[in-house]
């Protein structure tokens, strides 16, 4: 191994998050010289600001509310490295035929898309959630009226109890036919 990042965690540490997340040890240190490098302040944990130099959110529309959901588990403003590998758990493809992981699965999966949607957390997707989000990835590129459309269409859809909000039990049965596992997936390096 050799590297500086590789000598900080303990091979049993490495052995839990191997279990908990199903990453692979090379995975596993591949991945911490990631948190290392942008952990500025060398103490262990990231901040808001330490993930939004990652130019991959920076440029994403959703950027926000992805790095909001690394600290909707930790409930605090600073995320650890066995947190951070949880969080991205939840993105690793899901393989056919090998041992299933809970945090990567379809259901885990759809909760952490309909987080996404959850601004105030109530665990309610309302209408003027659906339009934040819908500005957020589309910008201005569709007037405010279409966006409004879409929002009303997609609550009237998928809202079962007319109650005009969006329960995680609709969602989940609205992304019925989407495959969200392999589109809620990154490929890590081996």
């Amino acid at each position: 191994m050799g590297t500086k990042s590789s000598m900080l965690l303990q091979e049993e540490e490495i052995e839990e998050i191997q279990r908990e997340t199903g990453f692979s040890k090379n995975q596993i240190v591949r991945l911490f010289s990631r948190f290392t490098t942008l952990d500025k302040s060398n103490n262990g944990f990231l901040r808001r600001e330490d993930f939004l130099r990652i130019p991959e959110l920076a440029i994403n529309p959703l950027g926000d509310r992805i790095v909001h959901s690394f600290f909707s588990e930790s409930n605090d403003d600073t995320v650890n490295f066995r947190q951070f590998m949880r969080i991205l758990a939840r993105f690793r493809p899901v393989k056919k035929n090998s041992e299933k992981n809970k945090l990567n699965d379809r259901s885990e999966k759809l909760r952490f898309a309909f987080k996404m949607y959850d601004l105030d957390g109530d665990d309610l997707i309302s209408r003027d959630e659906l339009l934040a989000v819908l500005h957020m990835m589309v910008g201005a590129n569709i007037s405010e009226e279409q966006l409004g459309s879409i929002a009303d269409r997609t609550i009237q859809e998928v809202d079962e109890d007319k109650d005009n909000k969006i329960s995680l039990e609709e969602f989940v049965k609205a992304m019925a036919k989407v495959d969200v596992e392999s589109k809620m997936s990154i490929r890590f390096l081996h």
